[in-house]
């Protein structure tokens, strides 16, 4: 998804050292009344459903299958075909159809029965336009949005059922929508526009069996939800706390590479809430400290989680504020979790220090009764961690490989990205129950995560976000989550997760990829403990522009243009040295250029060049090109150079090297003009920009 990134900033809280883990609980909470097993699926059963906590580990009654549709690029076949890694992941359509004389583009066109569960959206250059919601055959929408957004229609939702996001631009960004729009015989979505902008988006939703019951929804039936729709924004915008239960407790130091194991009451049973402050016993690289402690859980006789306590959690790296249904970390470092873990005969959470100093636990483990029967499912977390991850060429990166049967409900990834430039373009890609093609195949990593238009700061919804980004570039640590609920996926035989690895420049990012499902007895995971990786240093961004500065090298004999003496110019516009790590710096000569920000044809500017001795001498000069820069002539000492230069590219890259010619030093040293004498046609922007790498002098031929 290809789109410009706004400046960001990230709150900076004091890392602390006591790092807990509240309680929440599943409280009771507003639901459907009890039904029969044939009792219809409707808005209000599905409401219930996205509050009630419990339902997430049971077998889906009635069943039903998870797909997306959304806007990727259609050039995507197959794994084994060319356009694999295709990028215009926007406004492309199922078909186009005409009705009452409008054309209408075709995003979604299912038969029912089935839901709505999850629509996300975002427009590039400018909203307008209508789309319109028909269920079941009807030729009148359900449902009307103008300006291809969510907010601009008639459903009167506040946040967080309807959650709006930032974009790049006051007329771009993007909308989620978790209201449930169950059809009992068909839905499609349509998209009307006159001349199209960028428009993206994803649609998630269930497919049911034939003879299911469904409600279709109306506005009659959303009227009389208003009640329940309160009590799940509420809900969902803070989550209940725990009811009494059985607690217990460990509270000790964990020496290096010592554990403590705490054994739960007999089951049936299930896990309600965890409560966990660590301690490490220095001050010194608490993130790695943390980071080293393991929460490893068992339920009847299988260990189904292996996790760094940070990434179980969503926080990952550091302590990162996390406002979701499932789980809360605070400013103050108390993180909470509250997914349910049933297990029918026993259960034990054992944690585990494999760093280098000792740290303190304190953790309450909150335990009630479950109903065991066989649509229980077991808990499962795994974490994969994978550094060197180089990009170009772009390439699929496996989050997990699942085989047998449960139901995917969701992921964190948190990403170091050394290289100042967005690296999320790429796109996830899940197969079910061995697709040949994903059932889910998205538009980008942000848009999977519930944002859009590259990073946006802090985003916060029920279900997803992002809770740290270091640079408004993205360098650094970059740490998003998504949980499933509605949109959860079940799997009978097997699951594949894939994302794609692509970044608008060359870069090697660092990768964790931590991800939750439930299932029966029997299913494995390729994703097996990694304690070598939980213990690693944690990268910084300090040591990322250390370690890029150690790999720029001068161009021999090069005097480097911007340290060159700055003699003249046609103008007051800026001129400054500037740092190329966005676009791999060690491409450039000392990894800095001259930026010349120049405003019409034949502004120029004059740099002076000492000469080593009064002998003639070649001087060659490296430059720039960009999509925003112009075309140039040169002089020496007043002489004309034979030389020119079209410094127009699609992408900023190094513009190679050009022969100024042979001239004779004036009074020791070369005067050096570039003056711009136009612009390329396909030239975007400010167009007469330009950029000096460095001069070589060399003896005359």
């Amino acid at each position: 998804m290809s789109r410009w990134i706004a400046k960001v900033s990230r709150p900076q809280p004091t890392v602390p050292l006591v790092v807990g883990l509240m309680v929440l609980w599943t409280a009771a909470l507003p639901a459907a009344e009890p039904t029969a097993a044939a009792a219809p699926i409707t808005l209000a059963s599905l409401l219930g459903d996205l509050i009630d906590v419990d339902s997430i580990a049971r077998w889906p009654s009635p069943a039903y299958s998870c797909r997306q549709a959304s806007s990727y690029d259609r050039a995507k076949i197959a794994p084994d075909k060319p356009g694999w890694f295709a990028n215009n992941d926007n406004t492309n359509f199922l078909r186009t159809d005409s009705i009452d004389g409008r054309t209408e583009q075709v995003m979604l066109d299912e038969p029912g029965p089935g839901t709505l569960v999850r629509f996300w959206l975002t427009a590039g250059g400018g909203k307008k336009g209508v789309l319109r919601i028909y269920l079941d055959g009807a030729t009148e929408p359900s449902l009307t949005f103008r300006a291809f957004d969510l907010m601009q229609g008639d459903l009167d939702l506040p946040p967080p059922l309807l959650q709006p996001h930032p974009g790049y631009s006051p007329t771009g960004g993007g909308n989620n929508l978790w209201l449930p729009i169950p059809y009992a015989k068909h839905c499609k979505v349509t998209w009307e526009e006159r001349s199209a902008g960028q428009r993206y988006y994803q649609i998630n939703y269930r497919t049911y069996p034939p003879a299911t019951s469904v409600e279709t929804f109306t506005r009659a039936a959303l009227d009389a939800a208003r009640d329940r729709l309160g009590a799940v924004r509420r809900q969902l915008e803070s989550p209940p706390g725990f009811t009494p239960g059985t607690i217990r407790s460990l509270n000790e130091s964990i020496p290096p590479g010592g554990r403590v194991t705490l054994e739960l009451p007999p089951g049936p049973a299930a896990v309600r809430g965890l409560e966990l402050r660590l301690t490490p016993a220095l001050e010194a690289d608490p993130e790695r400290a943390l980071r080293s402690v393991i929460v490893r859980m068992a339920f009847d006789g299988g260990e189904t989680v292996w996790c760094p306590a940070p990434d179980f959690f969503g926080t990952a790296i550091g302590i990162n504020e996390l406002r979701s249904f499932f789980r809360t970390v605070g400013r103050d470092g108390t993180m909470s979790c509250r997914w349910p873990m049933p297990y029918e005969k026993s259960a034990r959470i054992t944690l585990e220090n494999l760093g280098d100093q000792a740290v303190g636990i304190t953790l309450h483990a909150t335990v009630s009764p479950w109903r065991w029967d066989e649509s229980s499912m077991h808990f499962h977390t795994a974490w994969h961690q994978q550094s060197g991850l180089t990009t170009p060429p772009p390439s699929d990166w496996n989050f997990l490989r699942l085989t047998g049967r449960g139901v995917y409900v969701g992921d964190s990834l948190a990403l170091f990205n050394p290289v100042a430039t967005w690296y999320g373009e790429g796109d996830e890609k899940i197969f079910v129950d061995g697709e040949a093609f994903p059932s889910h195949l998205g538009t980008g990593t942000e848009d999977y995560y519930g944002y859009s238009y590259a990073p946006q700061g802090i985003i916060q919804t029920p279900f997803g976000g992002q809770v740290r980004i270091d640079e408004p570039m993205t360098q650094g640590w970059n740490v998003m989550s998504r949980t499933r609920h509605l949109d959860a996926i079940p799997f009978h035989t097997s699951l594949d997760f894939d994302l794609e690895l692509i970044a608008w420049k060359p870069t090697d990012l660092t990768s964790a990829a931590t991800t939750h499902w439930y299932a029966f007895p029997g299913v494995t995971t390729n994703r097996a403990p990694l304690p070598d990786q939980a213990v690693l240093p944690i990268p910084t961004l300090a040591g990322a522009k250390a370690a890029a500065l150690a790999k720029i090298r001068r161009k021999p004999g090069a005097r480097e243009c911007e340290s060159l003496e700055f003699v003249a110019s046609s103008g007051d516009f800026r001129v400054f040295a500037q740092e190329m790590s966005p676009w791999d710096a060690t491409r450039w000569s000392g990894g800095e250029h001259l930026t010349v920000m120049a405003r019409q044809k034949g502004d120029f500017v004059e740099l002076a060049v000492p000469a080593d001795d009064d002998k003639p001498r070649r001087l060659l000069l490296d430059l720039t090109k960009a999509p925003d820069f112009g075309t140039l002539a040169f002089a020496v000492n007043g002489v004309a150079s034979a030389a020119t230069f079209d410094a127009w590219a699609v992408e900023v890259e190094p513009g190679g090297t050009i022969d100024l010619g042979t001239f004779s030093p004036r009074d020791g040293r070369f005067l050096v003009r570039a003056e711009v004498t136009g612009a390329n046609p396909r030239s975007a922007g400010a167009r007469f920009f330009f950029g000096l790498d460095c001069l070589v002098i060399e003896p005359a031929p």
